[in-house]
């Protein structure tokens, strides 16, 4: 039944123009693909497609809405902050930030959103994760 099953990332934008020159000017990423009635814009991260969609929702979860992996945080962060990203600071039971990063073991994550106010991670997993997912990514590639 869903052996030609893929997934693609969705994140709400109250103001798509503005979205799109977030995505361009913060994350260097122009759409591969925008709908013809304008209403939504598709990005390539890293092999995974992300659509941006118009909503009057944009912004209200409060929950990580998409996670980035990389392998130099500190240099991706440095690179964020050039751009005016905030970091966001958490001190809950079980996650605490510092200099907005959280460090679990080998990961190390920090959260920021984007001009949306959709929350974003990125994160500098362990190596054997990065391997993982990027296994994951290259099956999902063979399902066309």
């Amino acid at each position: 039944m869903f052996e030609k099953l893929m997934a693609t990332a969705v994140l709400p934008a109250s103001d798509l123009a503005r979205a799109r020159g977030w995505w361009h000017d913060v994350l260097g990423r122009d759409p591969v693909y925008e709908d013809m009635e304008g209403e939504g814009l598709f990005y390539d991260i890293g092999g995974t497609v992300v659509m941006i969609y118009r909503s009057d929702y944009a912004g209200t979860a409060q929950n990580t809405a998409l996670n980035l992996m990389t392998d130099d945080l500190d240099r991706d962060m440095t690179a964020l902050r050039t751009h005016g990203v905030m970091f966001h600071d958490y001190d809950m039971p079980g996650l605490k930030t510092v200099d907005g990063v959280a460090e679990v073991g080998e990961e190390r994550t920090a959260w920021f959103s984007d001009s949306e106010g959709n929350i974003i991670a990125i994160s500098r997993v362990s190596p054997q994760m990065r391997e993982m997912a990027a296994k994951l990514r290259g099956s999902a590639a063979g399902m066309a």
